[in-house]
């Protein structure tokens, strides 16, 4: 079955206002810009994430969250995101944070069909015990707080409840990808990519070269083609354009 899009318009055409939807992606690592950005000049909104963070300096979901079109972010890093912070503490954005590892494994047990699992993660803190801020009032007043979650012992050991994650959609970028949505990320751009491919109802991703079927070794796989539903070949401009978070260089010794 040949998944190939003809652009990241056609691609995310379909994803309606309050749409749940899944992101690959760390920092400015393995970011589907593109997409992202076709979602932007789509003007949908109300739009519910689930990513590591988003966003970072004015790319990626940074772009969909200063235009307002984001109202609940599920996630594990804020940063230095000032835009996010001012959005929640303001009232104007739902956040549900929560441990990072805790995170990728309710993706993967999402796309895995697991509808719960159980993890010492966050026993004894508000993760467990509820009262987490989800929504300020605007006037720093905790509007919505997170409930309390089960919380069971397994020989001695607390761990408590945690609900797998299914989304609507799910953008992703890799390196390579063929037809058929076989997907192969480079290094740390892999992150929480695989991840969000599997949670996804309805996955699209953005690849960087893409390649037939049978060209990829199938041990280099990453994410099999099972888990996507669309492909977008990046032109080389696309795959080109990576943006560096913080550049720090040494200055040259004077030389005599």
């Amino acid at each position: 079955m040949d998944k190939v899009v003809a652009s990241a318009a056609l691609a995310v055409a379909d994803v309606p206002d309050g749409a749940s939807i899944a992101v690959g992606g760390f920092g400015l690592s393995g970011v589907p810009n593109v997409l992202i950005d076709a979602l932007h000049a789509r003007g949908v909104s109300g739009l519910e994430v689930v990513s590591n963070n988003c966003g970072a300096m004015d790319t990626g979901l940074a772009v969909l969250l200063t235009a307002g079109r984001i109202s609940r972010v599920t996630g594990s890093y804020i940063g230095g995101n000032k835009e996010f912070a001012r959005q929640y503490l303001g009232g104007e954005l739902e956040l549900e944070l929560i441990p990072q590892g805790t995170l990728a494994e309710r993706l993967r047990a999402g796309g895995a069909g697991i509808p719960a699992f159980y993890t010492p993660a966050g026993v004894g803190t508000q993760v467990a015990e509820g009262g987490l801020p989800w929504r300020y009032d605007g006037e720093g007043h905790v509007a919505l707080a997170s409930p309390a979650k089960e919380v069971r012992t397994f020989d001695g050991t607390e761990y408590v409840l945690e609900r797998g994650i299914r989304t609507d959609f799910a953008l992703v970028r890799a390196a390579k990808g063929d037809r058929h949505g076989n997907l192969v990320f480079n290094k740390s751009a892999r992150n929480f990519n695989p991840l969000a491919a599997m949670a996804g109802r309805v996955t699209v991703a953005e690849v960087e070269e893409l390649v037939e079927p049978g060209e990829i070794d199938p041990d280099h796989v990453h994410v099999p083609g099972i888990f996507v539903q669309r492909v977008v070949g990046l032109t080389r401009e696309q795959a080109e354009d990576k943006k560096i978070e913080q550049r720090t260089v040494t200055e040259r010794e004077a030389r005599g």
